[in-house]
């Protein structure tokens, strides 16, 4: 019952704060007046790798103006609106609805779905909250399994009688309750083949633990799905990813969150997470023959120089940059699944395993 009167309670707040900040765009339009709104804007990091800097989650590096005396606001603020009034809709109603949906209310108006996502980034800001806040969700693609059982709203899933079995990750993860769970640690792999390898292998029965995938970059219910696993269950998590720019990319969104989301990063981010693999060292040690070893495109090469420059990698995971700067050295690249060159099971049977049992992680 707690929980239900503080939610009301947060849907209350927030309708006082939006009827607060439409009435005053009102008032200033009435008087003649041009408004003037104020946009706090944040980063997860900055481009000085000398580590030096002053980023923080919680602090705005500046503000952006927006105001109707400039052409090329109208049609933002225009959009803000019209995406605020659905929000207030949503909440009065006590109803969810996704981005898409959003989308589809006025398309000829908002003419892609990125002014849209904006436009909600635009409002949590405004209103101090985030996205489940005003009841907008993702459409979930994350998938669990292994030793754990919870509620969701309550629908029981218990995934403890059958470990290795596949379960989506919870889209309203504040309705996530009663977690029980006897696991280990937390594996969190790249991608949906991988994750069903490990299926096909019992990895979970194997190593009692729990396995979560984002399918590539994860969704925001399953980086808060995570956060909220390691926070109850003060377990140690591990992420296996692809040694390439965009796996580190991935292995970066979760343990120090992604740009576009910033402003919320201090609730995302899993700080505890450890990368477990692949290392681009890893090429050598476990003796991959040169085919499973593709080179580095320009793009690659240009996406790796720009994430060298990011502020936390020296700052707190000075191992990790060294490692991107070989995969740059070295000029290639590789899939997790290369390392099934000589056998299947070597990554569920092998690889994984011994990382954890020997501490090979950073």
């Amino acid at each position: 019952m707690e929980g239900k009167r503080s939610g009301s309670q947060q849907h209350c707040d927030l309708l006082r704060k939006i009827r607060e900040f439409t009435r005053a765009i009102v008032e200033e339009l009435s008087n003649g007046r041009s408004p003037t709104i104020l946009i706090d804007r944040f980063r997860n990091y900055c481009t000085n790798p000398n580590a030096n800097c002053c980023c923080s989650y919680d602090l705005s590096y500046g503000k952006e103006i927006l105001t109707f005396r400039r052409e090329s606001h109208v049609h933002r603020l225009d959009i803000l609106l019209r995406v605020l009034l659905i929000v207030q809709q949503l909440l009065q109603e006590s109803r969810h609805g996704s981005k898409r949906d959003i989308y589809y209310m006025h398309p000829c108006i908002f003419s892609e779905q990125s002014v849209v996502d904006q436009a909600i980034n635009d409002i949590c800001i405004l209103m101090q909250c985030s996205r489940h806040n005003l009841n907008v969700v993702s459409v979930g693609n994350g998938l669990v399994m292994g030793w754990i059982r919870f509620l969701e709203g309550g629908r029981k899933f218990d995934c403890i009688n059958c470990p290795n079995m596949a379960h989506p990750v919870p889209v309203q993860v504040e309705e996530v309750k009663d977690i029980v769970s006897v696991a280990r640690f937390i594996l969190i792999v790249e991608k949906e083949s991988v994750f069903q390898r490990l299926a096909n292998d019992q990895f979970c029965n194997a190593n009692r633990c729990i396995v979560i995938t984002g399918r590539g970059y994860p969704d925001i219910p399953t980086r808060r799905f995570l956060r909220l696993l390691i926070e109850k269950l003060c377990l140690p998590a591990y992420c296996l990813v692809d040694c390439d720019p965009y796996g580190f990319d991935i292995l970066t969104t979760y343990r120090f969150g992604s740009l576009q989301m910033a402003y919320d990063a201090k609730y995302l981010r899993c700080p505890e997470v450890r990368w477990l693999g692949a290392f681009p060292s890893d090429s050598e040690k476990y003796c991959l023959p040169q085919q499973c070893l593709l080179p580095l495109t320009g793009k690659d090469k240009r996406k790796t120089e720009s994430m060298l420059n990011r502020c936390y990698l020296q700052r707190d995971v000075p191992k990790w940059r060294s490692e991107l700067e070989l995969m740059l050295q070295r000029g290639v690249k590789f899939e997790i699944e290369a390392l099934s060159v000589y056998s299947l099971s070597v990554l569920t049977k092998e690889y994984i395993p011994s990382k954890i049992k020997g501490g090979v992680h950073i």
